[in-house]
């Protein structure tokens, strides 16, 4: 007896009277399998009774979008600087605890401006254009070994292996070092989850600890043979700016690691959430299949139209569902008093659904208009790769639906059971 896929087999539907019964307890230390299975009833729940939810440990959790943009907007009240959420949660001076306290997205300036500069200099639009024709080579390799195979797995065959190689070109990583990246990725940032085990954390810090070794040995390669810094980012934050300051060898190997995880795992999330999404929204699938056909003599229009379904993909299921900042002077939130020191988690995923900022929120939409979604950030932190995930989803999800209109997923695909980082760790499927 064949497997029968059925939408309850991806994201299972919550009673109502459940969401409210977990939004009126809830706390990130003690999440429930059926909210990491399909959190966003809670969200709504406490978006319309508790926008402003004080947690157990007397930090807050925003699920208003007006209240996330006005966090965003206002950096010099709300830190990215993690220090002190870090340090009892990792211990000073572990390994955890080093590479998240100086990577890119958790620091303020100086240190936050001078890095992404230098990163920001080697991702211009043309620098981005140039990448397209090897992606789609790489996307066209994969989904020829699909076809072939008859199928596989939407995660490990085709979403996870776009962005590791994107982002190892761009740090010139050889390709037979490449293969330990995602585990590595997995790793690290899932020691940024809400809660973790010993055993995670163990884990998080033997992977910091070996890709900070592998990529000293890297980094004396490259002095040795610079690469080109409008395309390589490595030899780009090595040399630094022109008569600049340059990064310490600290602060150059800890967002290296950085840059190969936040591209990689987000990106990976993007292209499985994007494709499981179309199995489970038939409707959408014949729209975008549809488009896809007549606008296949107009590349600028595919172009156009794939951007819009990625940003909808990416606001129906971001990718990166919480942020976090730390109130650094007393405030307010949403007419919330929060005094200096209030630890404050973003909920990404809940804004994205907000009714007050996107008509039919629950609805995938992949024509949306007007679609100011919060998957990438906003402000000074905004992700300094969006240009490149977006090039990526739209070739990778373009390209992988014109090949195999008719792909159906054969087994229940299994979510990564995180909240932070939203995706699909499996999800076996045949091509027809």
């Amino acid at each position: 007896m064949s497997f029968v896929l059925r939408p309850e087999h991806i994201t299972p539907p919550m009673a109502p009277e459940r969401a409210r019964d977990i939004a009126a307890q809830f706390d990130l230390r003690a999440l429930t399998p059926d909210f990491l299975a399909n959190p966003y009833p809670v969200y709504a729940a406490l978006r319309e009774h508790e926008p402003v939810r004080r947690m157990p440990d007397g930090s807050v959790f925003l699920t208003r979008c007006a209240d996330l943009m006005a966090v965003y907007r206002d950096a010099q009240a709300f830190s990215s600087d993690k220090q002190v959420e870090f340090a009892p949660k990792y211990g000073k001076g572990s390994a955890l605890f080093e590479h998240h306290t100086t990577s890119l997205v958790f620091n303020d300036p100086p240190l936050h401006t001078r890095v992404r500069r230098l990163i920001m200099g080697a991702l211009t639009r043309r620098a981005i254009a140039d990448m397209e024709p090897g992606l789609i080579a790489l996307v066209d390799s994969l989904l020829d070994d699909l076809a072939e195979r008859g199928g596989g797995d939407l995660i490990e065959d085709f979403a996870s292996a776009i962005p590791v190689e994107i982002i190892g070109n761009l740090l010139d990583v050889p390709h037979t070092d490449r293969s330990p990246l995602r585990d590595w990725s997995l790793a690290i940032l899932g020691a940024l989850e809400p809660t973790i085990t010993p055993a995670q954390q163990a884990l998080g810090n033997q992977a910091v600890t070996d890709m900070l070794a592998y990529l000293r040995t890297l980094v004396v390669q490259r002095r040795q043979r610079p690469g080109d810094p409008e395309r390589d980012v490595l030899t780009r934050l090595i040399q630094g700016e022109a008569g600049g300051e340059k990064l310490s060898e600290v602060e150059l190997l800890q967002n290296c690691i950085f840059l190969l995880n936040a591209g990689h795992e987000t990106t990976t999330n993007l292209i499985g959430n994007g494709l499981i999404a179309l199995q489970e929204h038939p409707q959408a699938r014949h729209f975008l299949h549809t488009a896809l056909k007549q606008t296949e003599r107009d590349a600028a229009a595919q172009e156009a139209m794939l951007t819009c379904a990625v940003d909808e993909f990416l606001r129906f299921e971001s990718s990166n569902q919480l942020g976090n900042r730390r109130a650094v002077k007393d405030t307010q939130v949403g007419g919330v008093d929060l005094p200096a020191g209030t630890l404050v988690t973003l909920c990404i995923g809940a804004a994205n659904r907000d009714p007050a900022q996107f008509p039919d929120p629950e609805v995938l939409n992949l024509a949306r208009e007007n679609n100011k979604h919060l998957a990438f950030g906003f402000g000074i932190h905004q992700c300094a790769g969006l240009s490149l995930a977006r090039l990526e989803g739209r070739i990778a999800i373009g390209r992988f639906l014109q090949r195999f209109p008719d792909f159906r997923l054969t087994e229940a695909p299994v979510r990564g059971g995180r909240a932070r980082f939203r995706g699909f760790l499996r999800a076996p499927f045949s091509v027809s």
